[in-house]
């Protein structure tokens, strides 16, 4: 007669499973699982980095726009922050100095000196009567410190007074003399 292990002292049905489990996972299941963790571990790591890269460059990028006039009711945070002021460069104001340009701004009857000191050559079209849009920050001493400075040129696409008013689009249509 065969004699069954379900009839021994001390059997445990349930202590037998778990050694027979422990036994048919092996050695090499466990290394697996920890290998699984550790890279779960690393892309969490690196997700939240990103994460954190991207909350920064936006932080960095942001930038608001102001007038000359609303300059002067900006409390000490907002003035310390990066902004964009846009004016009409003032008559003869512009001097050109090793390293920078000076230069004043006007806009609703306000004036925005400014100082740019930044890499890269003032477009060409940045004269005297110029739309000019700084980007930067308020100094303490009230100066804009600009780090990049674009000129508009609005005139090139105006009609010349007492001109044609139909524009660049009028012209085209015209027979050619050809």
């Amino acid at each position: 007669m065969v004699e069954s292990n379900f009839n021994r002292p001390g059997f445990s049905l349930a202590r037998e499973s778990l050694a027979w489990g422990a036994l048919a996972r092996g050695p090499w299941r466990e290394t697996k699982m920890k290998k699984q963790a550790k890279f779960g571990i690393g892309i969490g790591i690196i997700v939240v980095a990103l994460g954190f890269l991207a909350w920064l460059g936006y932080g960095e990028s942001k930038t608001y726009y102001h007038t000359i006039a609303e300059l002067q009711n900006l409390n000490s945070s907002a003035r310390a922050q990066r902004m964009r002021v846009g004016g009409t460069v003032a008559v003869g104001s512009i001097r050109r100095m090793p390293g920078r340009v000076d230069f004043v701004l006007e806009g609703e009857g306000k004036a925005l000196p400014v100082s740019y000191a930044g890499s890269d050559p003032l477009p060409d079209t940045f004269v005297d009567k110029s739309q000019a849009l700084v980007e930067g920050h308020l100094g303490p001493d009230g100066r804009f410190v600009a780090e990049h400075v674009q000129a508009k040129c609005a005139s090139k696409y105006e009609a010349a007074p007492g001109g044609d008013t139909k524009g660049a689009a009028g012209s085209a249509t015209q027979p050619s003399s050809m």
